[in-house]
């Protein structure tokens, strides 16, 4: 698959990191509710496998999927890595044997992810690693990570992260960050009916920041809508497919992570880059966040 095919082409400012726009998320490569092993581990070899050698050369991930199940997937797939192939990794979470989500955003935590980083898929260095901010459920909450970002600074200058990102952020925690590093991504919850980082994207585009939306398709809660349903009947596509289509559509720095634990639907997801969507149909599109419920921060 060419990389017109699969949205184009995106450089991570400052770096020589270029990645095709439709790239893959492990998250649900691990078990249910992202935690343990997957029921079918030949299956998520398998999707990885086909991930790449359909030309996917950007993969999502995070050591506290599973945890580690879901790095270790990646290694088993895929190393050694291919040139071109980046991963990006998160920080600031953890999970303990309840299978909980837990804040992990002290220095010695982040330390310690990022090594649990390093070990379990198999690197010398990490290229991109995101801060996840732990916020509301539904968005980015204020509040100061210069702490985290100064220890993940110091991590670069001793060269087991190269490039830092940041994730479930606002704009001012951008400012923050990049007085003190650069940010090379924002990774924010972002889909056809949640748009409150409309502005953000903007801001994020005139700067050359991609922005890479999580939960593109809803997330826990997905998608519902009958305007996306009767758009995708006419396209002969899925709604999932047209909702995809409408981020690339959206703006040029964005930058699609869909998930799957199937080899069908993976293929499904990458079919996106080819479907045109016309000025008519985006327009539609567009009026299904104002007909969304508020969801507040």
């Amino acid at each position: 698959m060419n990389e017109a095919k699969l949205g184009g082409r995106f450089t991570f400012p400052g770096t020589s990191l270029t990645v095709n726009r439709i790239g893959y998320g492990a998250m649900q490569l691990a078990g249910p509710g992202v935690f343990g092993p997957p029921k079918d581990p030949d299956a998520a070899v398998a999707v990885l496998r086909e991930a790449v050698a359909a030309g996917v050369n950007h993969i999502d991930t995070s050591d506290f999927y599973g945890p580690h199940v879901t790095n270790q997937i990646i290694r088993q797939a895929l190393h050694p890595y291919p040139k071109e192939l980046v991963i990006v990794s998160k920080l600031g979470a953890k999970r303990p044997a309840d299978g909980s989500w837990q804040p992990a955003r002290s220095a010695p935590d982040l330390i310690d992810g990022v090594h649990d980083n390093l070990r379990n898929l198999g690197l010398d260095a990490l290229e991109i690693v995101n801060y996840r901010a732990m916020g509301a459920i539904h968005g980015p909450a204020e509040g100061s990570i210069a702490e985290q970002v100064t220890v993940l600074a110091e991590l670069k200058s001793k060269g087991l992260i190269r490039h830092i990102g940041l994730s479930n952020v606002t704009a001012a925690q951008l400012s923050e960050a990049q007085k003190i590093t650069d940010v090379v991504c924002v990774q924010n919850n972002y889909n056809l009916a949640h748009r409150d980082d409309d502005a953000f994207i903007d801001d994020l585009a005139r700067q050359g920041i991609p922005y890479v939306p999580f939960f593109p398709l809803g997330g826990f809660t997905p998608l519902q809508s009958d305007t996306l349903s009767n758009v995708a009947e006419r396209l002969g596509a899925t709604p999932m497919q047209v909702a995809l289509a409408w981020l690339l559509h959206r703006s040029d720095n964005i930058l699609l992570i869909p998930g799957t634990s199937s080899v069908a639907h993976l293929r499904e997801n990458l079919a996106v880059g080819e479907l045109a969507l016309s000025t008519e149909v985006l327009a539609e599109l567009d009026g299904i966040s104002a007909a969304a419920p508020a969801t507040g921060h």
